[in-house]
């Protein structure tokens, strides 16, 4: 088990997940490849003290580049949708 402070990353911000915010109390954060949905809940809820009701990741595999004819691949990365109780917030967010 991992330090739940180093499980989440940083918020995604873009305007689907701005829209998911409003429109049905989701949150999207970038989180290490390695972690579970059991801890993200576990960081999530003691981090920004709310209530976790779902927890949806995804697994982005790092595209490949071309840097002067060498091939390389940048870094494969995860994202947590989060969706929260209703009425609560993450007013650090907001």
């Amino acid at each position: 088990m991992k330090s739940l402070k180093n499980v989440l990353n940083l918020p995604i911000l873009s305007e689907k997940s701005l829209a998911n915010r409003m429109l049905s109390n989701q949150y999207v954060f970038r989180v290490p490849p390695s972690a579970n949905k059991a801890e993200i809940k576990k960081a999530v809820e003691a981090r920004f003290e709310v209530k976790v009701v779902s927890v949806n990741t995804l697994n982005s595999e790092g595209k490949l580049k071309q840097v002067r004819g060498v091939m390389g691949r940048r870094a494969a990365w995860k994202k947590a949708v989060i969706r929260l109780r209703q009425g609560d917030v993450i007013k650090e967010l907001e």
